[in-house]
C-alpha cells in the first residue's frame, strides 16, 4: 500500500462548509462543530495502518484541545463499496472501540474530502476562530510506528498555538498515510 504526503497547505484557506450523517445517526455541520477558538478536521479511516498507529493519541489530543475551545471532528471519505472495512457500520464501531470523544462523519459523496483536497488518512486540517487554515501538518513523527513517549505533539501544539494567538508555527512538516480510496468516475 503506497503512503502520500499532504501537499503544503493553502493557508488562510476557509473551511468549505458541509453538513453530514454522525456516527450516532444525526446530521452535523460545520457550523455546528466549529470551536470557539479552532476547529480541528481531520479526515481519517477505519482500516488505514497509519490511523490505527495514531488514533489514540488522536483522541488524547482531541479531549486536551477540546479545554482549549478547539473542536475536532473526523470524517471517512472512503469509497465503502471496494473497502467495505470503512462502511458506516464499522465507522459506528471503529467509534466506540476508539472512545471518540469527537465526531465522526461520513462522506459518502466525497464531495467534503474534494473541497478541502484531503489526499490520505490521516489528513489534518487545524483552522482558527474564524474558520482559516493555519496548520495542515502531522500528528507527530511517529508515522505508521507506535508513537514514541518523547514524541514532540506537533498538531497538538499548532493547534493550542492558533487557540492562543491565532496562528501555528511556519514550520509544518507534511502528513503521510495512506490514500483516500476514491470511487470510480
Amino acid at each position: 500500500m503506497p503512503s502520500l504526503t499532504t501537499p503544503p497547505g493553502e493557508l488562510g484557506f476557509i473551511a468549505p462548509s458541509f453538513t453530514l450523517k454522525d456516527v450516532d445517526g444525526g446530521m452535523k455541520s460545520l457550523a455546528d462543530l466549529a470551536g470557539p477558538n479552532g476547529t480541528l478536521v481531520a479526515f481519517i479511516c477505519n482500516h488505514c495502518p497509519y490511523v490505527k498507529a495514531i488514533i489514540d493519541r488522536l483522541v488524547r489530543d482531541a479531549a486536551e484541545l477540546k479545554g482549549l475551545g478547539v473542536n475536532t471532528v473526523a470524517i471517512c471519505s472512503n469509497d465503502a463499496v471496494h473497502y467495505p472495512d470503512d462502511d458506516f457500520p464499522s465507522m459506528q464501531r471503529f467509534a466506540e472501540q476508539h472512545r471518540l470523544g469527537f465526531p465522526y462523519l461520513h462522506d459518502e459523496s466525497q464531495d467534503v474530502a474534494r473541497a478541502y483536497g484531503a489526499v490520505c488518512t490521516p489528513d489534518f486540517f487545524g483552522f482558527d476562530k474564524e474558520l482559516k487554515l493555519r496548520y495542515r501538518g502531522r500528528l507527530d513523527s511517529s508515522g505508521r510506528q507506535a508513537g514514541a513517549p518523547d514524541a514532540k505533539r506537533e498538531l497538538f501544539l499548532a493547534m493550542q498555538q492558533v487557540a492562543e494567538t491565532g496562528q501555528a508555527p511556519a514550520e509544518q512538516v507534511p502528513s503521510m498515510g495512506c490514500s483516500i480510496k476514491w470511487k470510480e468516475a
